[in-house]
């Protein structure tokens, strides 16, 4: 990035800043903050170990100084300012989720469309959620874009704010279905009648993620003469014409005990392990361990700007998160209403703010949401004029 480039990115940032609408963390003053500032060179600096106090007014401070990153920490500490870790005097931590297009499977930085690449990384989120509030039932949760490629999740619940990194590990390895234990979905109890039958933990967890997937197999097979639902319950690696006839006349003709969760209707029990593989790869969530684990971890401050995209670290209302669309909702309104010139090193198609640009290599005159989005990632450079 040459001097222009950086003089003009510091300059709009520190605008932005001015106006931003910054949404600090609980007990903020306990936390401590650190940022990235525009430094020459291909590296970058890491300015931390300051607490609020010494930072005075968050907003005059960041309109200042126009970093090109901003975080605050997860724990909280009796001396968040103190120059080494040891004497912050750790108290807890929120529990952190961080969700990154690096981790995703099917994913390659280096060949997926960024827009790609934000659709995958708000799947896995939705995944996220569903583990949080279903299985773990957090209530005190903030989502949040990260600005970059995905997606940061805050726990604030009193209850996990004391877990030491195990613990934390331990929730990670639950949601990755990391030796996830097969045969612990399952359980002998009495049927109706009395009758000891191996039943599906169908209750919660991954035994109700995978109940789930056997009766939408089963209402499938619903809309299916008999040839066709056995040739699909074929598909399924060792299930032969016998079994295939089992399972077909449990879903036709014992819905009831496959929805209590009875897997000796039909072998339907066979269908768990078959199963099982295909539910972990839709429904887990990739989530960056060292992230969850670690207890004096910096996270974006929602409302920063994120200084490789020029996007806005956005928080979503959880009702919002279906909706959000991280290429519109977080484009800054600061960035809108008038164009600039940049010189691209090479062609591309930038989608950004409900639009597509079409980039040529050379002199562009483009929106100036577009235009950061391209200096900030190294795609350009600022020109005269």
């Amino acid at each position: 990035m040459d001097e222009r480039t950086r003089e003009y990115l510091t300059g709009r940032f520190g605008d932005y800043y001015r106006r931003a609408e910054l949404t600090p963390p609980p007990a903020a003053g306990e936390r401590e903050w650190g940022h990235i500032p525009w430094t020459a060179g291909s590296g970058t600096t890491m300015i931390r170990h300051q607490s609020l106090l010494d930072l005075g007014d968050l907003g005059s401070y960041l309109a200042r100084e126009a970093p090109r990153h901003v975080y605050f920490s997860a724990a909280r500490y009796d001396d968040p300012g103190a120059s080494t870790m040891d004497a912050k005097g750790w108290d807890e931590a929120d529990l952190v989720f961080d969700l990154d297009a690096d981790h995703l499977p099917g994913v390659d930085p280096e060949e997926t469309a960024y827009a790609d690449m934000l659709a995958e990384g708000k799947a896995a989120l939705v995944n996220l959620l569903d583990f949080l509030e279903d299985d773990f039932a957090f209530d005190h949760l903030d989502v949040v874009f990260s600005g970059g490629r995905g997606y940061h999740v805050h726990v604030r619940d009193e209850s996990v704010r004391e877990l030491d990194s195990e613990a934390r590990r331990e929730i990670v390895d639950y949601v990755r279905a990391i030796d996830l234990d097969e045969d612990a979905l399952m359980e002998t109890r009495p049927n109706e009648t009395g009758t000891l039958r191996d039943t599906l933990r169908a209750e919660g967890g991954w035994g109700r993620r995978v109940h789930r997937r056997i009766l939408a197999l089963a209402d499938e097979i619903e809309g299916m003469d008999d040839d066709e639902a056995l040739e699909r319950l074929r598909e399924f690696d060792g299930v032969g014409e016998k079994t295939a006839g089992n399972l077909l006349t449990a879903f036709r003709e014992n819905r009831e005990a496959l929805e209590a969760g009875n897997m000796e209707a039909g072998g339907a029990k066979r269908l768990v392990k078959k199963l099982l593989p295909e539910v972990v790869a839709d429904e887990t969530s990739p989530i960056d361990e060292p992230v969850t684990t670690d207890l004096r971890r910096l996270i974006r401050l929602p409302g920063s700007l994120h200084g490789g995209t020029g996007l806005a670290v956005r928080r979503i209302p959880r009702r919002s998160v279906a909706d959000f669309d991280p290429l519109v909702d977080a484009v800054p309104d600061r960035f809108t209403g008038r164009e600039i010139t940049v010189e691209a090193a090479e062609s591309a198609t930038v989608d950004l703010g409900g639009e597509t640009t079409n980039i040529s290599a050379g002199e562009n005159t483009v929106r100036e949401c577009v235009g950061v989005f391209l200096m900030t990632r190294g795609a350009a450079e600022k020109a005269t004029e």
